[in-house]
């Protein structure tokens, strides 16, 4: 079994698509070699539809591997091409970064929605270097909103966070007014900006998703919290907690998140912003007692340190996410412990393999 095979797994959390999400059918999905886009990838692929789906990635963190993993081929067979055909539809990777406005034209020729998932991520990153996550999150964006305008696309998903809101009383929701603690929420607060600017001034359609912390099977190369814990607890290394993990985050599972998207692309809405998580607050501290007790069952001992604070970093996060279900019908369906199990399972089965 291939060590990414759950990712071709059906998802079964997800409501079956109707007629609506198939048309149009030509998508592109920046940073479709992550986590999220290779996951989304391969969901739109099981639809057996007939789908286009066009990758710009620059191959920083996933790559053409996780692509032919996503589409179901078998990687000797694929692994040196750009193009796929499989039995939902076609599958084509142009490698580029979003910082290149030629790169962003390229890609965007044709496709109907675009999802834009590629940027810089993380608070840390964003504090070391603020220019960097500037331009990958604020011209990287507007690169690609300038790509979609003119090539005529119908929709414009973009990935933001929780981190426009800075630091307040939560539960976060739409109408609070942001005030970004990091440059990473400055940066992902601009992008929403321009969204809203495209959809008021062009006529775009666009809807910036609020993700909550994304976890799930699949997430070999993300930093955030449950990965890495995982990763370092198999490795025999100490996992680190930033401060005294009291902080507080909205945790949601990967299938969740996906149908957001979906449904997203389906609403014939634009110009919204949505909060994207599980109006549970989970702290620090207990999600990695949590996955701590999972990894005990298989004998495996996870250490944890506590180390300073970071810079950046808010202390409470959850998420209000009664608009999404009054507007889109969306309700994340995944306990924390079920997914976690979920997650937990996927790494120990690539660690065997």
């Amino acid at each position: 079994m291939s060590p990414n095979s759950s990712l071709l797994t059906p998802h079964s959390s997800l409501s079956s698509p109707n007629s609506s999400l198939l048309t149009p059918h030509f998508w592109l999905i920046t940073g479709g070699c992550g986590f999220i886009g290779s996951s989304l990838v391969s969901y739109l692929l099981e639809m057996k539809a007939g789908l286009r789906i066009r990758i710009l990635d620059n191959l920083s963190v996933g790559g053409r591997k996780d692509l032919v993993t996503a589409c179901g081929l078998q990687e000797a067979e694929s692994i040196a091409s750009d193009t796929w055909q499989t039995g939902g539809g076609a599958c084509e990777l142009v490698a580029g970064d979003i910082q290149d406005p030629e790169a962003c034209f390229k890609a965007a020729q044709g496709a109907k929605i675009v999802v834009h998932l590629a940027a810089n991520t993380g608070v840390g990153p964003s504090v070391d270097d603020p220019r960097g996550d500037m331009q990958a999150n604020v011209l990287g964006t507007l690169n690609m909103l300038e790509a979609a305008r003119h090539s005529g696309a119908q929709k414009f998903i973009f990935a933001s966070s929780g981190a426009p809101v800075g630091e307040v009383s939560p539960p976060i929701h739409e109408e609070l007014a942001p005030h970004p603690v990091s440059p990473y929420g400055a940066s992902k607060l601009a992008g929403e900006g321009y969204c809203s600017a495209y959809f008021r001034t062009y006529g775009l359609k666009t809807v910036a998703l609020r993700f909550g912390n994304v976890y799930g099977p699949g997430s070999t190369h993300k930093s955030s919290i449950v990965a890495k814990f995982i990763k370092q607890a198999l490795a025999g290394e100490a996992c680190e907690i930033y401060g005294d993990g009291t902080q507080t985050r909205d945790f949601i599972y990967r299938d969740d998140l996906l149908e957001a998207i979906l449904r997203s692309a389906r609403a014939d809405i634009g110009g919204e912003i949505f909060q994207i998580a599980t109006s549970k607050e989970h702290s620090v501290n207990e999600v990695s007692e949590f996955i701590k007790q999972k990894l005990k069952k298989h004998r495996i001992p996870m250490e944890i340190i506590h180390t300073e604070p970071r810079l950046g970093d808010v202390q409470r996060n959850y998420s209000d996410t009664t608009k999404a279900r009054n507007i889109l019908g969306w309700t994340p369906k995944e306990t924390l412990d079920s997914g976690l199990e979920k997650t937990v399972r996927f790494f120990l089965a690539q660690a065997s393999s």
